[in-house]
């Protein structure tokens, strides 16, 4: 308990003095970019920037200046912030990691004040790290498979905009406006980028990196070919449309065929857990020594590592691409 005590007051007073540091450098972190976007709009004749420069974008990764100035220099944290994109979660990556690094100590606190030992603690303390991590993966997930439900119509919506003789960017403001999300938000992305002067080409390709479906890599693919050599665009939607919708059916059958295996996975993921907390439930003094004892840990921490490679195994065997 006196350990626990400790732990919090020292984890209280680094918070304390981080946010005072950070509220500090504040105040002139905001002069210093209002200075450098001054310089920048200054110097633009001079330095006679390319189209591609011209889109002014918020890379704030952090609102506390001094962990922005900390996360500027990882490389990974481009793939987060765009992670974050993808999955529209609307926080910055500097304040998902305090997230990540809280729900870290929650985990361990619990599990130390349950007395579990400790290599469960840092078991604890891992899980609650990646816990939010691996919900927004889930949200990714759930987006994009959203998308690919809705992006048939949308590529219907372009062929008949341009079939009726409307522009290809007037096109992608109709989709942007009548649309339903997330397909809107993104074709609505694109034709901002371009309308204020991003090449077309550069803009479907930044859409193809925001949504990395194969669906999508066609879609860009056919329309920057189409563009390169000619050809009825209209036409060559319609027959996009139609392979996709096609696809769709396949993969309905693949899930059929592999419900069994789905339902498996589900039962074997959750018979374990399940056992051990209705046991932890109705007799915990039977099952503490499985937390208590060294070798109890052991077989623990076995039984957890045992569960995570039988997810990864059982998942791959079951997601089939189509």
């Amino acid at each position: 308990m006196i350990t626990t005590i400790a732990l919090s007051a020292f984890l209280l007073v680094i918070a304390t003095l981080y946010l005072v540091f950070s509220l500090m450098e504040q105040r002139s972190a905001r002069a210093d970019l209002l200075r450098s976007r001054l310089a920048a709009l200054q110097s633009a004749q001079a330095r006679n920037p390319s189209s591609e420069l011209e889109l002014l974008r918020d890379e704030l990764l952090s609102e506390i200046p001094a962990l922005n100035k900390l996360l500027t220099r990882s490389r990974h944290i481009v793939a987060l912030s765009m992670l974050l994109s993808q999955a529209a979660v609307k926080m910055r990556p500097g304040k998902f990691l305090l997230v990540s690094a809280a729900a870290s100590v929650v985990g361990g606190l619990a599990a130390h004040l349950l007395q579990i030992g400790s290599l469960l603690v840092l078991v604890a303390l891992f899980l609650g790290a990646v816990a939010p991590l691996m919900y927004v993966r889930w949200l990714r997930a759930k987006r994009f498979k959203k998308f690919e439900q809705q992006f048939p119509d949308a590529i219907d919506l372009l062929a008949r905009a341009v079939r009726a003789g409307h522009a290809y960017s007037t096109a992608l403001e109709m989709i942007g406006a009548e649309a339903p999300e997330p397909v809107a938000g993104e074709f609505r992305q694109v034709f901002d980028e371009q309308r204020f002067g991003l090449p077309i080409r550069d803009a479907l390709l930044n859409f193809a990196d925001r949504v990395p479906i194969m669906d999508v890599k066609f879609f860009v693919t056919t329309v920057l070919l189409q563009r390169e050599t000619g050809g009825n665009l209209a036409e060559i939607l319609d027959k996009l449309s139609y392979v996709i919708r096609e696809r769709f059916k396949i993969l309905r059958q693949v899930r059929v065929f592999t419900a069994q295996g789905r339902l498996s996975f589900i039962i074997l993921m959750l018979l374990a857990p399940s056992v051990g907390l209705l046991s932890m439930l109705g007799n915990p003094e039977f099952i503490r020594p499985m937390f208590t004892d060294p070798l109890g840990q052991a077989m623990v921490t076995g039984a957890v590592l045992l569960q995570l490679t039988g997810f990864f195994i059982i998942r791959r065997i079951i997601d089939i691409k189509v």
